[in-house]
């Protein structure tokens, strides 16, 4: 797993530069989303960094909290904003049940870069703080001959951690490679839509 909080603190952040083309591309998941509910309500962005997609979430109406394990990374999002979002230090693979219930999760890069049982117990408090009907956006580089270097999943892992019983898998597409440099854009990465199961 990489050190996410020595290399904020080295200033090194290489993954921000992806922000411009994953940002164009979940603009159109979140108005595809818009289209199949007739309002947004809570998103949670995990794993949000500085809060670089977490604007995306406010613009588009959603009531949004951004979590994050680097507390420099959480003040950086604050000094940011959106003013509207809430932002708080915490574990992706341990989510607070004082954080509410969602009906929308964002997930850019925080998933691909756990171990196994971190990625069943993310999964498994996602599953816990949301509403029937909840949404999982999921960005994820594929595995690659870099996968020790740069992380990434199958999408065999990612079913596995979000099992058929609990979450619908609706959409896996493409993501854009525009951005990322050598090796990340050998990982081929994947957009992720699921839908929590009513049962």
């Amino acid at each position: 797993m990489t050190n996410y909080a020595r290399m904020y603190r080295l200033g090194f952040t290489p993954w921000e530069r992806y922000g411009p083309a994953a940002g164009a591309q979940l603009r159109s998941w979140l108005d595809r989303e818009s289209k199949e509910r007739p309002s947004p309500g809570r998103a949670l962005d995990i794993g949000c960094g500085r809060g670089q997609f977490t604007p995306e979430l406010v613009d588009h109406g959603w009531q949004t909290t951004g979590v994050d394990l680097v507390p420099a990374a959480i003040e950086a999002a604050r000094e940011k904003g959106p003013a509207e979002a809430v932002y708080v230090v915490g574990d992706a693979t341990d989510l607070s049940p004082d954080l509410g219930e969602f009906d929308l999760f964002l997930d850019v890069g925080c998933f691909q870069g756990l171990d196994g049982a971190q990625q069943a117990a993310l999964a498994r408090g996602v599953t816990a703080l949301a509403n029937p009907g909840a949404t999982l956006l999921m960005l994820a580089f594929g595995p690659s001959a870099f996968r020790r270097m740069v992380e990434g999943v199958s999408q065999a892992e990612v079913e596995a951690a979000f099992p058929k019983t609990q979450w619908e898998l609706r959409d896996v597409e493409d993501a854009t490679t525009e951005g990322l440099g050598f090796p990340m854009n050998r990982t081929k990465p994947k957009w992720y839509r699921f839908r929590r199961t009513t049962s």
